[in-house]
């Protein structure tokens, strides 16, 4: 029998947020913000941990919310770049071989 999957939960920024300061400025512990918003605890070390990269306190290489924002756009960028130098690639090769 194949388990029927719950649908995946969406939280607001602001929500998040609240979550995170609950832990870092609140003085609350993970596991009792968890319990007491029925979140998972994966998802709430995820968000601190990203919450304390962007206020400076992350490791070496990690990357802020806004660097990761940027890094994602440029690859997009990068991709589109490719593809259409890709595309002229085929273009001019086509065109050089029907004059022959």
């Amino acid at each position: 029998m194949a388990k029927k999957r719950k649908p995946r939960r969406k939280f607001t920024k602001e929500f998040k947020a609240e979550v995170v300061k609950l832990v870092l400025d609140g003085g609350r512990n993970v596991p009792d913000v968890c319990r007491e918003q029925e979140l998972s605890e994966s998802s709430v070390y995820l968000w601190v941990k990203q919450a304390q990269v962007d206020r400076g306190q992350g490791g070496p290489g990690a990357l802020t919310t806004a660097e990761k924002a940027e890094l994602s756009q440029l690859r997009r960028e990068n991709r589109e770049l490719r593809r259409e130098r890709d595309f002229f690639e085929q273009a001019t090769a086509y065109f050089a071989k029907g004059k022959r």
